[in-house]
């Protein structure tokens, strides 16, 4: 089978300069979500017929063809003349002998079980299109039967009255014996309102030829919604959060609001997990089973190990969290960060490209960077990791059962010795060895007959 992608549109209401099939749905742009829907039907081609946006489309699907999967080849559209126009530059590049899926750039959420029932009804001989039934198909093309056969399509501009009042809708997505194409696609006229050259015109072509015309209907009205506007965009973004919600919800996941979840990526979730209101996951993130997860956080790329407890306002980035750990509130771990079992990071603490061992506790207001910290080791408040001088990064090593005293500074590279206690308030520059106490303090003075400034009156 090939696949035929199109996306030549400038999208003009988007009022953006980003090519239209380059916005993001749920963090992917329109475009991406159309190439994997369509990989996961293993065509033996696959080509993108681009045309607005300059290169910034084959640059995009370039990048997506080295990812892996069936190659991807482009095609440039200039001028735009139509979607029967778009799909003649495919013609060099897709096998004459499989049938051509058509597929639509900025339709996103169109189902592979959706469209392997058109492939389905379509064989290797019949025109097959996706087609469904909408309230109000003002704007779109009509699906014209007589009976019961489809003959026709005819464009919302070009219909007369009994024809707009049609309820079945053309939604582009067809499956075409590509044999024929090359000669109907010659045929096509542009005597029409757009004075474009209609895909759509080869349905009566192949009803002329004596060549079945089919239908399949998708699972819902949404999975032939394409996005012509931001508001369209907005709307399809909720449909489809909605749909990865209600998957989470029957996989066992509570939803404290399933409308108010926004996954971008991949989500993975083990048994009996809660998710809070407003919270953001993207690229591929685990939560473990019974991991509660707090109000409005937002997850890049992290690991939640069972048991965990994420408060509200928490930021996780590449980070990896272990099992019984509390995190937050107002937490923040970034690249590089590994706990491991029972550590508590509490509010305003942040911590980068650090190891942080079982039951080691930094409860508030700390910085731990490029650190290697033991099993029960306190950081008190204020507490930090002076690990860049400017131009270098530099390790520091707490070893396990250390106390760091509050306001303590540790200049890396540093050791703090196992057991060491290091006192409030000091600059530490040098090892601390194990068990002692370490502290640098002035001493404590208190200045007689001082007084304080008054402010000189003008």
């Amino acid at each position: 089978m090939n696949v035929v992608i199109l996306a030549a549109g400038m999208g003009k209401r988007m009022q953006s300069a980003l090519p239209k099939v380059l916005h993001p749905l749920a963090g992917k742009p329109l475009l991406q979500h159309v190439i994997d829907t369509a990989r996961s039907l293993n065509p033996s081609k696959l080509c993108v017929i681009y045309g607005h946006g300059g290169a910034a489309v084959p640059s995009a699907v370039e990048a997506w063809s080295a990812q892996g999967g069936v190659a991807i080849d482009t095609a440039l559209q200039e001028p735009q003349l139509g979607t029967g126009h778009a799909v003649m530059q495919a013609l060099p590049q897709i096998d004459e002998n499989a049938p051509t899926l058509v597929l639509y750039g900025d339709v996103p959420l169109t189902t592979a079980a959706s469209l392997r029932r058109l492939v389905d009804a379509a064989g290797d001989d019949k025109l097959a299109i996706l087609t469904v039934e909408q309230a109000n198909p003002f704007g779109l093309g009509r699906i014209v039967r007589e009976n019961g056969n489809i003959v026709r399509i005819v464009e919302e501009k070009d219909a007369n009255e009994a024809e707009r009042a049609i309820k079945e809708i053309n939604s582009g997505i067809m499956v075409i014996p590509t044999r024929h194409l090359t000669s109907w696609l010659g045929s096509l006229k542009n005597n029409n309102a757009q004075g474009e050259y209609y895909l759509t015109d080869i349905v009566a072509q192949a009803v002329a030829a004596g060549v079945p015309v089919v239908s399949a209907q998708p699972s819902a009205e949404w999975e032939v919604a394409g996005v012509n506007s931001k508001v369209q965009l907005a709307e399809l973004e909720r449909r489809h959060q909605l749909n990865i919600a209600i998957a989470l919800l029957e996989k066992g996941v509570t939803l404290m609001d399933p409308a108010r979840i926004d996954v971008r990526g991949e989500l993975v979730c083990g048994r009996d997990v809660t998710i809070d209101v407003g919270c953001v996951f993207e690229g591929r993130v685990v939560i473990g089973d019974g991991v509660t997860i707090g109000a409005h956080s937002v997850f890049v790329n992290a690991t939640v190990a069972a048991g965990a407890q994420i408060k509200p306002f928490c930021h996780l980035e590449d980070a990896v969290v272990g099992e019984k750990s509390i995190i937050g509130p107002y937490a923040r771990l970034r690249p590089g960060t590994e706990l491991g079992e029972d550590v508590h990071v509490g509010n305003f603490v942040e911590i980068k490209n650090s190891k942080v061992a079982a039951h080691s506790k930094a409860n508030h207001l700390a910085y731990v960077g490029d650190a290697d910290v033991g099993s029960r080791v306190n950081i008190g408040a204020g507490a930090i990791t002076c690990n860049y001088d400017g131009a270098n990064k530099f390790r520091t090593i707490i070893e396990d059962e250390a106390f760091i005293g509050s306001d303590s500074q540790l200049v890396a590279p540093v050791t703090v010795g196992k057991g060491a206690t290091i006192g409030a308030g000091t600059t530490l520059t040098k090892n601390a060895p194990a068990g002692k106490l370490t502290i640098s303090r002035p001493k404590q003075l208190t200045i007689e007959n001082w007084t304080r400034p008054v402010k000189v009156k003008k």
